[in-house]
């Protein structure tokens, strides 16, 4: 069952008190931008204090600085004035439950959705699938403050990021709801 009528309505409620936020200024009014993880659980408002117009939260499977993210953060900073940036990954994350061969295994069987349980993943749709997953970097995690770091490296090393530009690592506890900085990611301007 679709959940296109809920949407629909909450939308409604939500266009009818919309009020001045219509004349938020375009660049964020914070000066910062998060790179954080698509997961339903996580509510960067919230665990950021942010209101509309604060901040730009940018959000991919695992939070990871893929090209498409720095591309991002990179239009965050030059052209919309972010002078800080923060990397938040968080602890239970679905990308550590593969690795690219295991996702591109299972779509090359199907392109139906799968199932986990105890002894892996298993595809329990039927062809036809596609090996066009073997040419994706799934950018999975072995480790997350591995990850932070990673990403907080590759972001601060990409040609296109300034030098000055603070970036920020931490993990999101999705059990107390608390960010834990990860000290060797950090770095200041």
């Amino acid at each position: 069952m679709s959940v296109l009528n809920e949407v629909l309505e909450a939308n409604e409620r939500y266009a009818a008190t919309f009020g001045e936020k219509g004349s938020l200024a375009l660049p964020p009014a914070r000066r910062f931008a998060i790179l954080t993880c698509m997961d339903a659980r996580l509510d960067p408002a919230r665990y950021a204090g942010l209101a509309e117009g604060d901040a730009h939260v940018i959000r991919n499977a695992g939070g990871r600085a893929s090209e498409d993210a720095i591309r991002s953060l990179v239009i965050s900073y030059k052209l919309l004035g972010t002078r800080e940036w923060f990397v938040i990954h968080h602890t239970d994350c679905g990308m550590e439950l593969f690795t690219d061969d295991v996702i591109a295994g299972l779509l090359e069987q199907s392109l139906e959705t799968a199932n986990i349980d105890a002894s892996g993943w298993h595809d329990s749709g039927h062809g036809p699938g596609s090996t066009e997953g073997r040419y994706i970097k799934w950018h999975t995690i072995s480790d997350a403050r591995q990850s932070v770091i990673d990403d907080v490296r590759r972001i601060a090393a990409h040609p296109l990021v300034p030098a000055g530009i603070p970036i920020y690592g931490y993990i999101y506890d999705v059990r107390t709801g608390r960010l834990i900085e990860v000290s060797d990611a950090n770095r200041a301007a």
